[in-house]
């Protein structure tokens, strides 16, 4: 598996070649998180944005497809008492409908086969009311072609299904039925837009 693969050195790329990106991630996200809140993370990664959650929050599930990067993001994690770490599909996730005040999925849309079925895993596991805060990087340039960094990244493996901007990645949530969608961007070398908006609550079709 590549992230199995690229788990040791996947933080030189979160804080070095990343850094500024990552740095207005973490605060966007943490902005989205209040002391009561029970959240779901997933694709945690080695815990980047695991580390700034559980300051703010009651109680943090990270979950990963990856048992390399789970591995390392509890020991990137170590010192919060309120993460609890577990291997989980975000397309089936193990979880009873609205167990959740808010989700998390960082940078991991853009990686899936079916990125509505886990929109639709992460709206069912969420409270009435609750909230979906879904960070991906922006992968298409301004001129709407291929970012050298998905050129690079997606011939070493980590192969990318969907390349969005701003515009279409709000465009997304839109068509999938979400009404208000706000969404923010991250700028650095390689830029991300966090996409924040409420439960929806009728019956999904795929």
């Amino acid at each position: 598996m590549f992230w199995d693969n690229v788990a040791g050195v996947y933080d030189v790329f979160v804080k070095v070649v990343n850094a500024k990106t990552h740095k207005r991630l973490k605060e966007i996200v943490a902005g989205q998180i209040g002391c009561v809140d029970t959240v779901l993370e997933c694709a945690c990664g080695t815990g980047m944005l695991s580390g700034v959650i559980a300051p703010k929050c009651k109680e943090l599930t990270a979950t990963d497809f990856s048992p390399k990067m789970l591995k390392k993001a509890k020991k990137n994690c170590a010192g919060f008492g309120n993460i609890t770490f577990a291997q989980a599909d975000i397309t089936a996730l193990p979880f009873p409908d609205g167990s959740f005040d808010k989700a998390v999925a960082g940078n991991v849309i853009h990686l899936l086969d079916t990125p509505l079925t886990a929109l639709k895993e992460l709206d069912r596991v969420v409270k009435p009311g609750g909230t979906l805060i879904i960070p991906t990087y922006m992968n298409r340039d301004k001129k709407g072609d291929t970012s050298a960094f998905a050129s690079v990244v997606g011939k070493a493996g980590a192969d990318f299904k969907r390349e969005f901007t701003v515009e279409t990645y709000r465009q997304f949530f839109l068509e999938a039925g979400y009404r208000d969608v706000a969404v923010t961007f991250a700028d650095g070398r390689v830029p991300c837009a966090v996409a924040v908006m409420k439960k929806i609550f009728y019956s999904w079709s795929m």
